[in-house]
Protein backbone atom coordinates (compact mmCIF):
# COMPACT_ATOMS: atom_id res chain seq x y z
CA UNK A 1 0.00 0.00 0.00
CA UNK A 2 1.22 3.43 -0.88
CA UNK A 3 1.91 5.49 1.93
CA UNK A 4 0.68 9.13 2.70
CA UNK A 5 2.44 11.70 0.68
CA UNK A 6 4.97 14.37 2.80
CA UNK A 7 5.22 17.65 1.82
CA UNK A 8 8.87 16.94 1.18
CA UNK A 9 7.77 14.72 -2.18
CA UNK A 10 5.83 18.38 -3.07
CA UNK A 11 8.17 20.17 -6.54
CA UNK A 12 5.10 22.35 -6.94
CA UNK A 13 3.86 24.73 -4.05
CA UNK A 14 -0.23 23.62 -3.56
CA UNK A 15 -2.83 26.38 -3.57
CA UNK A 16 -4.48 26.27 -0.49
CA UNK A 17 -7.91 27.99 0.91
CA UNK A 18 -8.21 27.68 4.77
CA UNK A 19 -11.75 26.98 6.14
CA UNK A 20 -12.54 27.25 10.23
CA UNK A 21 -15.46 27.56 11.71
CA UNK A 22 -15.19 29.27 15.19
CA UNK A 23 -17.69 29.78 18.33
CA UNK A 24 -15.85 33.03 19.53
CA UNK A 25 -15.82 35.83 17.07
CA UNK A 26 -12.38 37.17 18.64
CA UNK A 27 -10.12 33.93 17.90
CA UNK A 28 -10.62 34.18 14.57
CA UNK A 29 -8.24 36.52 14.12
CA UNK A 30 -5.58 33.57 15.83
CA UNK A 31 -7.42 30.67 14.10
CA UNK A 32 -6.55 32.28 11.06
CA UNK A 33 -3.22 33.78 11.55
CA UNK A 34 -1.88 30.44 12.90
CA UNK A 35 -3.68 28.09 10.13
CA UNK A 36 -2.16 30.01 7.95
CA UNK A 37 1.73 29.66 9.33
CA UNK A 38 1.19 26.06 9.84
CA UNK A 39 0.13 26.12 6.09
CA UNK A 40 3.17 27.84 4.87
CA UNK A 41 5.35 26.20 6.58
CA UNK A 42 3.82 22.92 5.10
CA UNK A 43 4.99 24.05 1.45
CA UNK A 44 1.67 25.68 0.89
CA UNK A 45 0.47 29.17 -0.87
CA UNK A 46 -2.58 30.81 0.75
CA UNK A 47 -5.18 31.92 -1.62
CA UNK A 48 -8.41 32.74 0.26
CA UNK A 49 -10.39 32.07 3.61
CA UNK A 50 -13.82 31.03 4.04
CA UNK A 51 -14.58 30.98 8.17
CA UNK A 52 -17.98 30.39 9.74
CA UNK A 53 -19.59 31.49 13.22
CA UNK A 54 -21.34 28.80 14.97
CA UNK A 55 -21.59 26.84 17.56
CA UNK A 56 -20.52 23.58 15.86
CA UNK A 57 -19.33 22.53 12.67
CA UNK A 58 -22.06 20.50 10.49
CA UNK A 59 -22.01 16.91 10.99
CA UNK A 60 -22.45 16.54 7.08
CA UNK A 61 -19.69 18.93 6.01
CA UNK A 62 -18.23 20.89 8.91
CA UNK A 63 -19.21 23.97 7.38
CA UNK A 64 -23.39 24.42 6.53
CA UNK A 65 -24.60 24.53 3.11
CA UNK A 66 -24.59 27.67 2.06
CA UNK A 67 -21.23 27.90 2.83
CA UNK A 68 -20.10 25.09 1.58
CA UNK A 69 -21.37 26.12 -1.75
CA UNK A 70 -19.51 29.48 -1.52
CA UNK A 71 -16.06 27.64 -0.78
CA UNK A 72 -16.73 25.39 -3.93
CA UNK A 73 -17.43 28.91 -5.89
CA UNK A 74 -13.90 30.23 -3.87
CA UNK A 75 -12.20 27.10 -5.30
CA UNK A 76 -12.87 27.24 -8.80
CA UNK A 77 -12.48 31.30 -8.36
CA UNK A 78 -8.70 30.40 -6.80
CA UNK A 79 -8.17 27.72 -8.48
CA UNK A 80 -7.46 26.22 -5.30
CA UNK A 81 -6.09 22.44 -5.76
CA UNK A 82 -6.43 21.96 -1.38
CA UNK A 83 -8.88 22.56 1.01
CA UNK A 84 -7.20 22.91 4.93
CA UNK A 85 -9.63 22.88 7.90
CA UNK A 86 -8.98 24.03 10.92
CA UNK A 87 -10.23 21.24 13.14
CA UNK A 88 -10.35 17.42 12.91
CA UNK A 89 -12.68 15.94 10.79
CA UNK A 90 -14.61 12.85 10.34
CA UNK A 91 -14.41 10.58 7.37
CA UNK A 92 -17.87 11.02 6.56
CA UNK A 93 -17.04 15.30 6.95
CA UNK A 94 -14.26 14.81 4.92
CA UNK A 95 -15.39 12.51 2.05
CA UNK A 96 -18.91 14.75 1.79
CA UNK A 97 -16.76 18.12 1.70
CA UNK A 98 -14.45 17.09 -0.82
CA UNK A 99 -17.26 15.62 -2.82
CA UNK A 100 -19.04 18.96 -2.32
CA UNK A 101 -16.36 21.17 -3.42
CA UNK A 102 -14.80 19.48 -5.99
CA UNK A 103 -10.89 19.87 -4.53
CA UNK A 104 -8.79 17.58 -2.56
CA UNK A 105 -9.57 18.50 1.42
CA UNK A 106 -7.30 17.75 4.39
CA UNK A 107 -7.59 18.84 8.04
CA UNK A 108 -5.32 20.11 10.90
CA UNK A 109 -4.29 17.32 11.72
CA UNK A 110 -2.63 15.77 8.62
CA UNK A 111 -1.74 19.26 8.43
CA UNK A 112 0.28 19.03 11.14
CA UNK A 113 1.66 15.79 10.87
CA UNK A 114 2.66 16.57 7.49
CA UNK A 115 4.82 19.11 8.96
CA UNK A 116 6.40 16.65 11.67
CA UNK A 117 7.20 14.07 8.65
CA UNK A 118 9.76 17.08 7.38
CA UNK A 119 11.18 18.15 10.74
CA UNK A 120 11.42 14.52 11.86
CA UNK A 121 14.65 13.97 11.47
CA UNK A 122 16.09 10.88 14.00
CA UNK A 123 15.12 7.53 14.12
CA UNK A 124 13.11 8.72 16.89
CA UNK A 125 11.22 10.90 15.47
CA UNK A 126 10.58 9.60 12.20
CA UNK A 127 8.94 6.30 14.40
CA UNK A 128 6.97 8.84 16.03
CA UNK A 129 5.93 10.45 13.25
CA UNK A 130 5.06 7.36 11.40
CA UNK A 131 2.83 5.76 14.21
CA UNK A 132 0.87 9.11 14.57
CA UNK A 133 0.44 9.11 10.54
CA UNK A 134 -0.93 5.36 10.61
CA UNK A 135 -3.15 5.48 13.48
CA UNK A 136 -4.71 8.88 11.92
CA UNK A 137 -4.72 7.17 8.95
CA UNK A 138 -6.39 3.35 9.28
CA UNK A 139 -10.16 4.70 10.35
CA UNK A 140 -10.05 6.73 7.26
CA UNK A 141 -8.25 4.29 4.66
CA UNK A 142 -12.32 3.67 2.47
CA UNK A 143 -12.41 7.28 2.45
CA UNK A 144 -8.51 7.27 1.05
CA UNK A 145 -9.43 4.88 -1.65
CA UNK A 146 -12.28 6.89 -3.30
CA UNK A 147 -9.76 9.86 -3.22
CA UNK A 148 -7.18 7.48 -5.17
CA UNK A 149 -9.26 7.21 -8.06
CA UNK A 150 -9.48 11.17 -8.61
CA UNK A 151 -6.21 12.48 -8.10
CA UNK A 152 -2.36 11.73 -7.35
CA UNK A 153 0.32 12.97 -4.60
CA UNK A 154 -0.04 16.51 -2.81
CA UNK A 155 -0.25 16.76 0.99
CA UNK A 156 -1.65 13.98 3.10
CA UNK A 157 -2.50 11.11 0.56
CA UNK A 158 -0.89 9.90 -2.36
CA UNK A 159 -2.11 7.69 -5.38
CA UNK A 160 -2.57 4.06 -4.74
CA UNK A 161 -4.82 0.99 -6.10
CA UNK A 162 -8.44 0.55 -5.61
CA UNK A 163 -11.35 -1.09 -2.96
CA UNK A 164 -10.13 -4.77 -3.72
CA UNK A 165 -7.10 -4.03 -2.00
CA UNK A 166 -8.84 -1.96 0.80
CA UNK A 167 -8.60 -5.50 3.73
CA UNK A 168 -5.51 -6.36 2.69
CA UNK A 169 -4.15 -2.44 3.47
CA UNK A 170 -6.12 -2.28 6.53
CA UNK A 171 -4.31 -5.63 7.87
CA UNK A 172 -0.87 -3.98 6.84
CA UNK A 173 -1.23 -0.93 8.33
CA UNK A 174 -2.56 -2.81 11.65
CA UNK A 175 0.67 -4.79 11.24
CA UNK A 176 3.19 -1.28 10.80
CA UNK A 177 1.69 -0.23 13.90
CA UNK A 178 2.37 -2.81 16.00
CA UNK A 179 5.73 -2.87 14.89
CA UNK A 180 6.20 1.05 15.25
CA UNK A 181 4.80 0.61 18.69
CA UNK A 182 7.39 -2.03 19.71
CA UNK A 183 9.81 -0.26 18.29
CA UNK A 184 8.98 2.40 20.60
CA UNK A 185 8.79 0.48 23.53
CA UNK A 186 12.45 -0.37 22.87
CA UNK A 187 13.11 3.87 22.51
CA UNK A 188 11.34 4.13 25.76
CA UNK A 189 13.52 1.67 27.45
CA UNK A 190 16.63 3.56 26.01
CA UNK A 191 15.62 6.95 26.83
CA UNK A 192 14.49 5.53 30.62
CA UNK A 193 18.38 4.12 30.31
CA UNK A 194 19.76 7.38 29.94
CA UNK A 195 17.90 9.31 32.26
CA UNK A 196 18.60 6.74 34.90
CA UNK A 197 22.35 7.28 33.67
CA UNK A 198 21.32 11.40 34.24
CA UNK A 199 20.34 11.04 37.51
CA UNK A 200 23.51 9.55 38.54
CA UNK A 201 24.36 13.24 37.96
CA UNK A 202 24.41 15.96 41.04
CA UNK A 203 22.14 18.04 38.73
CA UNK A 204 18.59 18.86 38.80
CA UNK A 205 17.02 18.81 35.70
CA UNK A 206 14.57 21.28 33.97
CA UNK A 207 12.30 20.71 31.16
CA UNK A 208 12.00 24.10 28.55
CA UNK A 209 7.84 23.75 27.45
CA UNK A 210 5.92 26.46 25.45
CA UNK A 211 3.98 26.92 22.39
CA UNK A 212 5.93 26.01 19.48
CA UNK A 213 8.09 29.56 17.98
CA UNK A 214 7.98 30.82 21.63
CA UNK A 215 11.79 30.87 22.03
CA UNK A 216 12.63 27.29 23.38
CA UNK A 217 15.33 26.71 21.65
CA UNK A 218 16.75 30.01 21.31
CA UNK A 219 16.90 30.13 25.22
CA UNK A 220 18.35 26.61 25.09
CA UNK A 221 20.98 27.70 23.37
CA UNK A 222 21.63 31.28 25.37
CA UNK A 223 21.73 29.23 28.72
CA UNK A 224 23.50 26.89 27.45
CA UNK A 225 25.74 27.23 24.40
CA UNK A 226 24.52 24.50 23.15
CA UNK A 227 24.03 25.46 19.26
CA UNK A 228 20.40 23.56 19.18
CA UNK A 229 18.74 24.70 16.09
CA UNK A 230 16.48 27.49 16.38
CA UNK A 231 14.46 28.73 13.50
CA UNK A 232 11.37 30.84 13.37
CA UNK A 233 9.01 28.68 11.94
CA UNK A 234 6.81 26.28 13.26
CA UNK A 235 8.04 22.79 14.72
CA UNK A 236 11.57 23.72 14.27
CA UNK A 237 12.54 20.97 16.80
CA UNK A 238 11.05 17.52 17.31
CA UNK A 239 13.57 15.68 19.06
CA UNK A 240 14.41 16.55 22.62
CA UNK A 241 18.20 17.82 23.46
CA UNK A 242 19.68 17.71 27.15
CA UNK A 243 22.45 19.67 28.12
CA UNK A 244 24.37 21.05 31.18
CA UNK A 245 23.38 24.73 32.08
CA UNK A 246 26.45 26.01 34.48
CA UNK A 247 25.19 28.26 37.39
CA UNK A 248 27.07 31.48 38.77
CA UNK A 249 28.08 29.63 42.22
CA UNK A 250 29.37 26.39 40.36
CA UNK A 251 26.22 24.23 40.22
CA UNK A 252 24.10 22.87 37.14
CA UNK A 253 21.65 21.51 35.86
CA UNK A 254 20.66 19.42 33.28
CA UNK A 255 18.09 21.49 30.70
CA UNK A 256 16.01 19.67 27.90
CA UNK A 257 14.69 21.25 24.97
CA UNK A 258 11.38 19.62 23.99
CA UNK A 259 8.70 19.84 20.88
CA UNK A 260 6.39 22.97 20.83
CA UNK A 261 2.94 22.61 21.46
CA UNK A 262 0.14 24.51 19.43
CA UNK A 263 -3.40 24.77 20.10
CA UNK A 264 -5.69 21.70 19.80
CA UNK A 265 -2.88 19.81 19.08
CA UNK A 266 -3.89 16.17 18.03
CA UNK A 267 -4.20 13.09 20.43
CA UNK A 268 -2.24 10.75 17.98
CA UNK A 269 0.95 13.41 18.23
CA UNK A 270 0.30 13.46 21.88
CA UNK A 271 -0.07 9.52 21.92
CA UNK A 272 2.78 8.74 19.86
CA UNK A 273 5.42 11.49 21.07
CA UNK A 274 4.73 10.57 24.70
CA UNK A 275 8.59 8.32 24.71
CA UNK A 276 9.76 12.39 24.24
CA UNK A 277 7.36 13.87 26.33
CA UNK A 278 8.53 11.66 29.03
CA UNK A 279 11.42 13.88 28.92
CA UNK A 280 8.77 16.80 30.60
CA UNK A 281 7.40 14.14 32.77
CA UNK A 282 10.63 12.92 34.21
CA UNK A 283 11.93 16.91 35.07
CA UNK A 284 12.20 17.99 38.35
CA UNK A 285 10.74 21.51 37.15
CA UNK A 286 9.45 23.30 34.30
CA UNK A 287 10.43 26.39 32.50
CA UNK A 288 7.28 27.84 30.54
CA UNK A 289 8.52 29.62 27.45
CA UNK A 290 5.61 32.62 26.51
CA UNK A 291 6.20 34.85 23.40
CA UNK A 292 4.93 37.97 25.36
CA UNK A 293 4.89 40.01 22.41
CA UNK A 294 2.25 37.87 20.71
CA UNK A 295 -1.33 38.82 20.55
CA UNK A 296 -3.18 35.84 21.36
CA UNK A 297 -0.26 35.39 24.14
CA UNK A 298 -2.93 33.80 26.66
CA UNK A 299 -4.20 31.53 24.93
CA UNK A 300 -1.08 29.82 23.57
CA UNK A 301 -0.88 29.91 27.19
CA UNK A 302 -3.91 28.07 28.06
CA UNK A 303 -2.85 25.27 25.51
CA UNK A 304 0.10 24.60 26.06
CA UNK A 305 -1.25 24.15 29.75
CA UNK A 306 -3.73 21.83 28.97
CA UNK A 307 -0.95 19.92 27.45
CA UNK A 308 0.78 19.53 30.18
CA UNK A 309 -2.59 18.78 32.30
CA UNK A 310 -2.90 15.69 29.90
CA UNK A 311 0.49 14.33 30.76
CA UNK A 312 0.24 14.98 34.60
CA UNK A 313 2.63 17.38 34.90
CA UNK A 314 0.38 20.61 35.92
CA UNK A 315 1.36 20.44 39.40
CA UNK A 316 4.74 20.65 38.58
CA UNK A 317 7.28 23.60 40.12
CA UNK A 318 7.08 26.06 37.00
CA UNK A 319 8.96 29.04 36.03
CA UNK A 320 7.15 31.14 33.41
CA UNK A 321 9.64 32.84 31.10
CA UNK A 322 7.93 35.75 28.79
CA UNK A 323 10.28 36.22 26.08
CA UNK A 324 10.50 38.27 23.25
CA UNK A 325 10.27 41.40 25.66
CA UNK A 326 12.28 43.28 23.11
CA UNK A 327 9.36 43.26 20.82
CA UNK A 328 7.44 44.95 23.29
CA UNK A 329 7.36 48.67 24.23
CA UNK A 330 5.40 48.57 27.25
CA UNK A 331 7.90 48.03 29.77
CA UNK A 332 4.68 48.66 32.49
CA UNK A 333 2.66 45.80 31.01
CA UNK A 334 5.63 43.82 31.51
CA UNK A 335 6.29 44.95 35.02
CA UNK A 336 2.55 44.42 35.90
CA UNK A 337 2.61 40.94 34.08
CA UNK A 338 5.58 39.62 36.21
CA UNK A 339 3.90 40.80 39.48
CA UNK A 340 0.73 38.90 38.59
CA UNK A 341 2.43 35.97 37.45
CA UNK A 342 4.13 33.92 40.18
CA UNK A 343 7.53 32.58 39.76
CA UNK A 344 7.89 34.51 36.58
CA UNK A 345 10.50 36.95 34.67
CA UNK A 346 10.48 38.64 31.52
CA UNK A 347 13.40 38.51 29.14
CA UNK A 348 14.57 38.54 25.50
CA UNK A 349 16.54 34.80 24.69
CA UNK A 350 17.71 37.05 21.65
CA UNK A 351 19.29 40.12 23.23
CA UNK A 352 19.81 38.73 26.62
CA UNK A 353 17.86 41.01 28.28
CA UNK A 354 16.59 39.87 31.73
CA UNK A 355 18.67 36.21 31.83
CA UNK A 356 20.55 37.26 35.17
CA UNK A 357 16.98 37.57 36.68
CA UNK A 358 15.55 34.31 35.10
CA UNK A 359 19.23 32.58 36.35
CA UNK A 360 17.83 33.87 40.20
CA UNK A 361 14.58 32.32 39.44
CA UNK A 362 16.03 28.91 38.65
CA UNK A 363 18.77 29.05 41.50
CA UNK A 364 15.85 29.88 44.05
CA UNK A 365 13.49 26.81 42.04
CA UNK A 366 16.12 24.64 42.56
CA UNK A 367 16.96 25.32 45.91
CA UNK A 368 12.86 24.94 47.05
CA UNK A 369 13.67 21.66 45.54
CA UNK A 370 16.10 20.82 48.33
CA UNK A 371 15.26 19.00 51.56
CA UNK A 372 16.74 20.03 54.76
CA UNK A 373 18.69 17.42 56.67
CA UNK A 374 20.40 17.25 59.80
CA UNK A 375 23.10 14.01 59.81
CA UNK A 376 25.16 12.35 62.15
CA UNK A 377 27.46 10.22 59.66
CA UNK A 378 30.20 7.25 60.80
CA UNK A 379 33.73 8.32 60.10
CA UNK A 380 33.40 5.20 57.82
CA UNK A 381 30.63 6.88 55.60
CA UNK A 382 32.70 10.14 55.04
CA UNK A 383 32.23 9.66 51.22
CA UNK A 384 28.64 11.03 51.72
CA UNK A 385 29.86 14.41 53.15
CA UNK A 386 31.74 14.96 49.80
CA UNK A 387 27.89 13.51 48.44
CA UNK A 388 26.03 16.60 50.29
CA UNK A 389 28.24 19.05 48.89
CA UNK A 390 27.54 17.55 45.50
CA UNK A 391 24.04 17.31 45.29
CA UNK A 392 23.43 19.95 47.59
CA UNK A 393 24.54 22.69 49.58
CA UNK A 394 26.22 22.03 52.99
CA UNK A 395 25.64 25.00 55.61
CA UNK A 396 27.46 22.96 58.56
CA UNK A 397 30.14 20.23 59.40
CA UNK A 398 31.60 19.55 62.48
CA UNK A 399 33.57 16.62 63.39
CA UNK A 400 32.76 15.09 66.96
CA UNK A 401 33.35 11.87 68.63
CA UNK A 402 30.17 10.41 67.88
CA UNK A 403 30.97 11.55 64.67
CA UNK A 404 30.11 13.70 61.30
CA UNK A 405 27.64 16.40 61.98
CA UNK A 406 26.24 17.80 58.43
CA UNK A 407 23.54 20.19 58.16
CA UNK A 408 22.67 20.05 54.89
CA UNK A 409 19.83 21.05 52.19
CA UNK A 410 19.79 17.94 49.39
CA UNK A 411 18.14 16.81 46.29
CA UNK A 412 16.08 13.35 46.55
CA UNK A 413 18.53 11.58 44.90
CA UNK A 414 21.10 11.27 47.75
CA UNK A 415 17.58 11.90 50.44
CA UNK A 416 17.26 8.06 50.54
CA UNK A 417 21.16 7.06 51.01
CA UNK A 418 21.59 9.57 54.10
CA UNK A 419 17.99 8.78 55.65
CA UNK A 420 19.33 6.33 58.32
CA UNK A 421 21.97 8.63 60.03
CA UNK A 422 18.96 11.46 60.25
CA UNK A 423 18.72 12.71 63.63
CA UNK A 424 16.74 15.52 64.93
CA UNK A 425 17.85 19.71 64.86
CA UNK A 426 19.69 20.31 67.83
CA UNK A 427 18.16 23.65 69.29
CA UNK A 428 20.96 26.06 70.05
Amino acid sequence: MSKPSSLQDITERERAILVSVEQDAVMKPYAVEELTALAETAGADVVGEFHQRRDTPDPRTYLGPGKTLELHAGVLDTRADLVIVDGELTPAQARNLEEAVKCKVIDRTQLILDIFGQRAQTREGKVQVSLAQLTYLLPRLGNLYTKFERQQGGIGVRGGAGETKLETDRRKVRDDIKDLEAQLGEIRVARQQQRAQRKKLPFPTAALVGYTSAGKSTLHDTLSGSGVYADPKLFATLDPTTRRVVLPDGWAILLTDTVGFVRNLPTHLVAAFRATLEETIEADFLIHVVDVSHPFMEPQQEAVIEVLDQLGVGEKPIITVYNKADLVDDAYMLRNLVADTPDSVYISAKTGEGIPSLIDLIVSTMESLLSEVHLVLPYNKSDLVAQCYEYGRVAQVEYQEDGIHVHARITGEITGRVERYRVEAVEG
